[in-house]
């Protein structure tokens, strides 16, 4: 049996030229929201307006969000990859309410990890953002940190999919590198989502709030502390249940993911047949009976 009947390298959305140059794009200005704090000089005019930057972010990172996924689906994004990705997206936003807010038990992250690691970087991409929109609506959690949060997942979700040995790795070792990605990158969410939140506490306490204009290895000192004070009970419980769940239940779900990926078909060429010609009943040859 070939790789292609396997599931083995099949991908929902692959990615053109122009999906490729978005997601770059979107991903460059998505690095430059989440770290200007720690790289703007003192007398740049961003540093000078550090209460109003991450409102601007949030107010152009969803329409950056919204032109990567118009390029995606118009190069790659089928039918039946709009189903899978509900489906999924569904099932993502609807796992997030079921520990959000305790401790970071979050079993969100871990199906993310799966389905990017099985559908690809650009599947992975779309549906990490509309899952974290989706939920977002589902918890009413809508706000300025909102569009920061659909591009973290979308990162998460996309980096799973770039994993090395998509074609060899099965098993036990699939298990645990996406397990080990799964840790790290649900840290790294967090890590970026402070970066967000930052920013917003200039001034409350002097030992970990951003202090515009500072130094980069003052401002980094008290980041690391503002990680540790307030979300590192969040993100080391949060890569450790993702970790649990995938070496549990990874197998199987990545398992019924490639099956279902097999069936649909994503890469199968669209094939349109004329209709049948009509042909006239051959007459019975009535000559012998008479």
């Amino acid at each position: 049996m070939s790789e292609r009947e396997h599931g083995i390298g099949t991908k929902a959305i692959r990615l053109g030229p122009r999906s490729v140059v978005a997601l770059a794009l979107v991903s460059a200005v998505g690095v430059v929201a989440f770290g200007w704090p720690l790289f703007a000089p003192g007398d740049s005019g961003i540093t000078t307006h550090a209460a109003d930057a991450p409102w601007l972010f949030a107010a152009l990172l969803p329409l950056l969000l919204a032109v990567v996924v118009a390029t995606i689906a118009d190069t790659g994004l089928d039918a039946k990859a709009i189903a899978m990705l509900g489906v999924l997206a569904a099932a993502g936003a609807a796992l997030r309410p079921l520990g959000a807010g305790t401790a970071g038990i979050e079993p969100m992250f871990f199906l993310m990890v799966l389905s990017g690691r099985v559908l690809g970087p650009g599947f992975g991409f779309v549906l990490g953002a509309v899952s974290m929109f989706a939920s977002a609506l589902l918890t009413g959690g809508v706000g300025p940190w909102m569009p920061f949060q659909m591009l973290a997942m979308g990162w998460v979700a996309m980096g799973a999919g770039l994993l090395p040995g998509a074609a060899r790795l099965r098993g036990r070792a699939e298990s645990l590198l996406l397990a080990g990605y799964g840790a790290v990158a649900s840290v790294a969410y967090g890590t970026a989502m402070n970066l967000q939140g930052w920013t917003l506490m200039q001034g409350m306490a002097s030992g970990i709030s951003y202090v515009p204009g500072d130094p980069l290895g003052d401002n980094l000192a008290r980041f690391v502390a503002y990680c540790l004070a307030t979300s590192l009970g969040w993100d080391l419980p949060r890569a450790v249940v993702t970790m649990v769940l995938t070496l549990t239940l990874g197998t199987a779900i990545l398992k019924a993911l490639r099956r279902a990926t097999r069936r649909a078909a994503f890469e199968a060429p669209a094939t349109f047949e004329g209709p049948a010609a009509f042909e006239d009943p051959v007459p019975s040859d009535t000559s012998a009976s008479s």
